[in-house]
């Protein structure tokens, strides 16, 4: 249940991102008095990123949340925590509450249960989840080399953490359970090979495959994809 977008470029992509973000947080404001945001990392969201943080709407009543985190403390490039803080909870969205999946005083081994319990408490369903896409099909930091991911996949628990051979560093993950818990789904990706992936994950398959199958494959959660080569 999706609809594909394509545009004639990134900056009309990240444009229309950010517009239609923009939109489903101010209609949760006015319906509910608050809203709930989860946005992906990586490069491709941070131009929508910085359009959606100068849009004029409360942001004291949203909470943004990473849809996955890198086990790193917030100074460490490779951060999600510190790329929203500097490319999206500037400006208007300065404002906005944050909740870390990253908990330096929490063990590795309690992390999921830590950070899940904090993540339980947000209001459901998410007024907006934005992912994004890997080459290999995954999403948030839920890999298909992950020996576990059948299990992160189907589990019940809204976090997992995660350490696919293919990534240097462990990570945590929000779950299916809490990404398809959401109102609008957004999934961003650019480039002809990712579109090349799109097309296998949009066929009916194994979700272990390509993770993003599991946003992909359902009819939940209404999903858009921005694209644009």
């Amino acid at each position: 249940m999706f609809l594909q977008q394509f545009f004639d470029s990134r900056t009309l992509a990240a444009e229309a991102l950010a517009a239609d973000i923009g939109a489903a947080l101010t209609s949760a404001i006015e319906k509910r008095g608050e809203a709930t945001l989860v946005v992906s990392g990586g490069s491709s969201p941070l131009e929508a990123f910085r359009l959606l943080s100068k849009m004029d709407f409360d942001w004291s009543v949203v909470t943004v949340v990473p849809s996955d985190e890198r086990w790193v403390d917030i100074d460490d490039p490779a951060s999600n925590a510190g790329m929203l803080q500097r490319d999206l909870l500037q400006w208007s969205a300065s404002a906005a509450r944050f909740l870390s999946l990253y908990d330096a005083d929490v063990a590795g081994a309690d992390a999921a249960q830590a950070i899940g319990s904090r993540v339980a408490r947000l209001p459901r369903p998410i007024d907006y989840v934005l992912l994004g896409m890997g080459t290999d099909g995954h999403t948030a930091s839920l890999f298909p080399d992950d020996p576990n991911i059948e299990a992160a996949l189907a589990s019940k628990e809204p976090c997992v953490m995660a350490r696919p051979p293919s990534q240097p560093l462990q990570r945590i993950s929000l779950t299916p359970r809490v990404l398809l818990d959401s109102r609008q789904i957004g999934l961003l990706f650019f480039g002809q090979e990712k579109a090349d992936v799109f097309a296998q994950a949009s066929i009916a398959g194994d979700l272990a495959e390509y993770p993003v199958r599991s946003v992909l494959r359902q009819e939940m959660v209404p999903v858009s994809t921005y694209f644009a080569l």
